[in-house]
């Protein structure tokens, strides 16, 4: 029997695999995939385990690696001082602080789970602690335009029991960069 479902499983990756490289080889998305197209049983020891496939790539996604969304009753989260703050014109090198600040504008407490910038350059530091209902926080943000040159964007995810779980603060500006040496 266990023998029967490693060969199933086997042929099971197999097709993800060769469906994998045929989606990536004609160089479009299928256009129609349905939510019934991203979910397919693995046969394994779990006859009840799944596993979900990208829709863009049909490649399998681990679901224990998808950001930790807290579960429990839902709150509510308010910016109060905006969801974008434009720094302006920097030069290059300059480090940018921000803070976003926030209510609670729930009836339950709010609890961040993770605080994540788009890149390496943008990172804040969000409570770890519940915040109450009408209970106020702050997420400082620091960007460092070390190696950018002209506009540029940033954003930062807050993943909270929120509906929807997660909120994009944006931090933007313009970074005058060092001018290539003349020739």
């Amino acid at each position: 029997m266990k023998k029967q479902g490693l060969i199933l499983a086997s042929a099971l990756m197999m097709f993800v695999l060769t469906l994998t490289v045929a989606c990536k080889s004609d160089g479009a998305a299928d256009a129609e995939t349905t939510a019934a197209d991203t979910t397919a049983t693995a046969v394994n020891a779990d006859p009840n385990a799944t596993m979900t496939l990208d829709p863009n790539t049909a490649t399998p996604t681990d679901p224990a690696a998808a950001e930790a969304v807290p579960t429990g009753p839902t709150t509510s989260i308010t910016i109060t001082n905006g969801m974008e703050h434009d720094y302006g014109t920097v030069d290059a090198g300059a480090k940018v602080k921000h803070t976003f600040k926030f209510k609670n504008t729930g009836s339950e407490p709010l609890v961040i789970s993770n605080c994540k910038g788009s890149c390496g350059c943008t990172v804040p530091k969000c409570p770890t602690e519940p915040i109450a209902p009408g209970g106020e926080g702050e997420i400082p943000v620091e960007f460092d335009s070390k190696g950018k040159n002209g506009p540029d964007s940033k954003t930062v995810t807050i993943t909270a029991n929120t509906n929807p779980a997660q909120t994009l603060l944006t931090i933007k500006g313009n970074v005058k960069g060092t001018p290539p040496p003349a020739q």
